[in-house]
C-alpha cells in the first residue's frame, strides 16, 4: 500500500530528526548550538510530524481501519496511538518556547531536558509500534475488505518549509541516538500495551485467527 510506505519513509525522517533534536537541545543548553534554529525543529516536529503526518494517519488511515475493516476506534492499538498523539502534541507546545532560547538557570536546564527526553523516547517507541505492529496489520485487514489503496494529500506550504528545513538541521546537528532507551518491535514494546490496550491479539485477533494460531 503506497500510503503506508509514504508514512515508513516519513517516519525515517521522523526518527533521525528526534536525533538531532537531542542533538540541538544538549548544545543550546552548553551553549553551542545557534537559539534561532529552535524555531525550525518545532516547526518540523508541529508542522511536518504533526499536522502532516499524524494528521494523515488520523483522518485517512486509521479511519479506514474502523470505518472499513470495522476495527474498535475507542480501545486497542488505534485509540492508544491517537492518545499519544495528543500527549505528544502537549508536551511539544510546552517544550517550543524553551527550544528557541539558551536555559536562564538549572531549572531551565532540567526542564528542558526532561521535556526533550519524554517527547523523544514517546515518538521513537511510537514509530516502532506502527512500524512493527499497526502498518502491518492494519494493511493486512484492509486488503481484506477489498482496499488496497488510500487517499493521500500534498504538503501545505509550511508543512514542505518545515521539511526543507530538516535537511540542514541534520546537518548541523548530527542525530544521536539513546543509549537508555530500548526500541525494538511488537506490541509489548508500546507504552499503551497492558495499561490501556490488551495488544493486537486480544484487541483485533478474529476467532478464526485464534482458530489458526491453536492449530499450528
Amino acid at each position: 500500500m503506497k500510503l503506508i510506505t509514504t508514512f515508513q519513509d516519513e517516519h525515517a525522517l521522523i526518527d533521525q530528526m528526534l536525533g538531532s533534536l537531542r542533538t540541538y537541545v544538549g548544545g543550546l543548553i552548553d551553549g553551542t548550538s545557534a537559539p534561532e534554529d529552535g524555531r525550525r525543529f518545532a516547526a518540523f516536529f508541529s508542522e511536518f510530524a504533526g499536522h502532516f503526518h499524524h494528521d494523515r494517519e488520523e483522518r485517512v488511515l486509521f479511519d479506514a481501519l474502523v470505518t472499513e475493516a470495522e476495527l474498535p476506534g475507542d480501545r486497542g492499538p488505534v485509540q492508544a496511538l491517537v492518545h499519544e498523539h495528543a500527549e505528544m502534541k502537549e508536551w511539544l507546545c510546552e517544550m517550543a518556547p524553551l527550544l528557541e532560547r539558551r536555559p536562564q538557570s538549572e531549572d531551565d536546564c532540567v526542564r528542558l531536558r526532561t521535556l526533550t527526553t519524554r517527547y523523544s523516547h514517546t515518538l521513537w517507541r511510537h514509530i516502532d509500534a506502527e512500524n512493527s505492529v499497526l502498518y502491518p496489520e492494519g494493511a493486512e485487514r484492509l486488503h481484506r475488505c477489498n482496499i488496497r489503496e488510500l487517499p493521500d494529500r500534498p504538503m501545505s506550504e509550511a508543512e514542505a518549509a518545515a521539511r526543507e528545513d530538516a535537511a540542514a538541521l541534520l546537518v548541523r546537528y548530527p542525530p544521536v541516538e539513546d543509549d537508555a532507551l530500548t526500541r525494538g518491535d511488537g506490541c509489548f514494546m508500546c507504552r499503551a500495551y497492558g495499561e490501556t490496550c490488551g495488544g493486537l491479539e486480544a484487541e483485533w485477533w478474529t476467532e478464526l485467527e485464534w482458530e489458526e494460531f491453536f492449530m499450528r
